[in-house]
């Protein structure tokens, strides 16, 4: 597998950008893809956030697979930090934001409450790359403020931007860490689009992701595809059974297994083999 990093200079701005204004802020909302609840995570924000108190927002919740999603809200819960699955498709989860964000720092508003004031608590939204936090935004005013797209990158200043019940946010740009210490990580993050596509691999990609879907899921794979056993296969065998069922067949019978990854690859993100999680807790348990 490739060696995948992603640091453009923006990213650095970012950083810079998320430590001046922390001081200022009363909770963070870290917003984070349901599909890799661990790999979707800048482990940086630990040391910009610091103490200020954090509320885990994990959204695609309906593009990921439900029963490994609890099993990543447990982890969380154990680590002290609270969760919330949402869906900005579906707009599941959205309206808990609020409340549960003002709980975390009830001791503050009932003092001020005590004083005659009436504050707005401040929040600061972080968050990798194309994780849906603009189209979090929008939901959360029911407008268009932020900018929206499905490739990361697509936010590159800070905005601040009133909300409902009470709230200011101070949304950021997307940033990933410098480089990725464990390769898993940048490859779970290739997978759902977080990187962009130009500097990845697509066919090696799909290998590994294919190893991954055989040993997760098996049947969902082969119902999706009309294929017959899998068992046994490496990556780079199945994608070529996909390309065969799916007519990518070139001169002479060859398989274009590069416009074979491709259509694995959308039809992954766009959730039509089946919600997939890629990552589970014991994964990273270390």
């Amino acid at each position: 597998m490739q060696n995948l990093q992603w640091y453009p200079g923006h990213m650095a701005k970012t950083r810079r950008m998320i430590e001046e204004n922390i001081k200022n802020i009363d909770v963070v909302v870290e917003i984070l893809d349901a599909r890799v609840p661990y790999s979707g995570r800048n482990p940086n924000f630990d040391d910009m956030i610091g103490h200020k108190p954090r509320l885990v927002v994990m959204n695609k919740y309906d593009l990921a697979d439900s029963a490994v999603t609890d099993k990543w809200i447990n982890w969380y819960n154990r680590h002290g930090i609270k969760v919330i699955p949402i869906s900005c498709a579906t707009g599941m989860g959205i309206n808990k934001i609020a409340p549960v964000a003002k709980e975390l720092v009830r001791e503050k508003l009932d003092k001020a409450k005590e004083k005659g004031m009436n504050i707005n608590v401040k929040i600061m939204m972080v968050g990798i790359p194309n994780v849906g936090k603009s189209t979090l935004i929008n939901k959360l005013c029911g407008k268009s403020k932020a900018k929206t797209g499905d490739k990361p990158g697509v936010t590159r200043e800070k905005q601040w931007i009133r909300l409902m019940d009470g709230l200011e946010l101070l949304d950021t740009p997307g940033i990933l860490p410098p480089k990725f210490d464990d390769q898993r990580v940048a490859v779970n993050l290739a997978y759902t689009g977080a990187i962009r596509d130009e500097i990845m691999e697509i066919e090696l990609l799909c290998h590994s992701l294919l190893d991954y879907m055989r040993d997760n899921y098996k049947d969902e794979l082969c119902a999706r595809y009309k294929l017959d056993s899998i068992e046994g296969l490496e990556g780079y065998e199945i994608l070529e059974k996909i390309g065969r069922k799916r007519g990518c067949v070139i001169s002479g019978g060859e398989i274009d297994t590069e416009r074979a990854a491709n259509i694995l690859i959308d039809e992954l993100r766009g959730c039509k083999i089946c919600p997939v999680t890629l990552e589970k807790p014991e994964d990273f348990e270390q």
